[in-house]
């Protein structure tokens, strides 16, 4: 295995572009778990760890650009008010000394369906900052996963930045584990609510070959508050209305039995999930209006 250390971006792109084989590792907490376990084998590791602008971020237009190396500690302490959903994710992963390496470009890279950070990503609709020596591209979120652990980046890109637009409402995330800490997701989920268009997106991990939306939950859940005149009346969303949407939510996964969990569990703990992400944020959201005196 041979081991490629660029000093600065170009070089990177450059020996992307010469070893479109090479395995970019940053953080390393996905790709060195492989390693160790000889799982996989590349013939060239890529060392972006001496690219500074890759543990930086800085907002733009009313959305963030976020460094494909910025960790997960760093979402946490200054992105809550930004990226709330993503913030949540953020603590749920792994431990401390992994939060303070790891970065949602690993996960898009890997692109494993329990990477932590892909639902609240697409529940955000998020676009991916792709670059080869052949220029720049941005790759919507919803077109990003290709299948398992697959992504949609050609042989040469690398992931530069995720651009995620600044929260215009309430966001949540949940998980369900086999324990509190340390833990790959047995399913998770999660939900954003988008009051100035008057949508939802959600997202769905570890409950089918990729990361997810529920989009007929979304147009679903979406209608019913315009047509109840929740957005602007800020009610208590009916049960009814909850249970359906969470029904939906169920419906969207395409589970696998494993050693962390059957396919019947997983769905049905994504429609849980999804039942207590849209009570929380719906409470958030009727106090946020409440506060601004747009509703009584």
């Amino acid at each position: 295995m041979d081991f490629l250390r660029p000093a600065s971006w170009e070089e990177a792109l450059a020996a992307k572009a010469e070893h479109p084989t090479a395995v970019p590792i940053a953080g390393g907490t996905d790709v060195m778990v492989e390693i160790n376990f000889d799982h996989r084998r590349p013939e060239y590791l890529l060392d972006l760890n001496r690219i500074g602008d890759l543990y930086e971020w800085e907002a733009v237009e009313g959305s963030v650009r976020l460094g494909a190396s910025v960790p997960y500690a760093r979402i946490m302490e200054h992105l809550r008010t930004e990226l709330p959903g993503l913030a949540l994710a953020s603590h749920t992963v792994a431990s401390p000394q992994i939060r303070n390496r790891g970065g949602v470009g690993g996960n898009l890279g890997t692109a494993s369906p329990a990477g932590d950070a892909h639902p609240a990503l697409l529940a955000a609709g998020a676009e991916v900052e792709a670059e080869s020596v052949r220029g720049t591209r941005l790759i919507p979120i919803d077109d990003f996963y290709t299948g398992v652990k697959r992504n949609a980046l050609a042989p040469d890109e690398l992931i530069r930045a995720v651009r995620v637009h600044k929260a215009d409402g309430p966001q949540q995330y949940s998980k369900v584990g086999t324990r509190n800490a340390m833990v790959i997701a047995v399913c998770a989920f999660g939900l954003a609510l988008h009051p100035e268009t008057r949508t939802v997106r959600t997202g769905i991990g570890s409950a089918a070959p990729t990361p997810v939306r529920a989009r007929t939950a979304e147009d679903f859940l979406s209608a019913a508050l315009d047509e109840g005149g929740w957005w602007d009346n800020g009610k208590v969303i009916t049960p009814s209305v909850v249970k359906q949407f969470a029904d939906l939510c169920a419906a969207a996964c395409n589970p696998i039995d494993d050693v962390r969990g059957t396919a019947g569990y997983r769905r049905h703990a994504v429609g849980v999930l999804a039942r207590r992400t849209l009570t929380w944020t719906w409470d958030s959201y009727r106090g946020t209006a409440q506060q601004k005196g747009m509703v009584a």
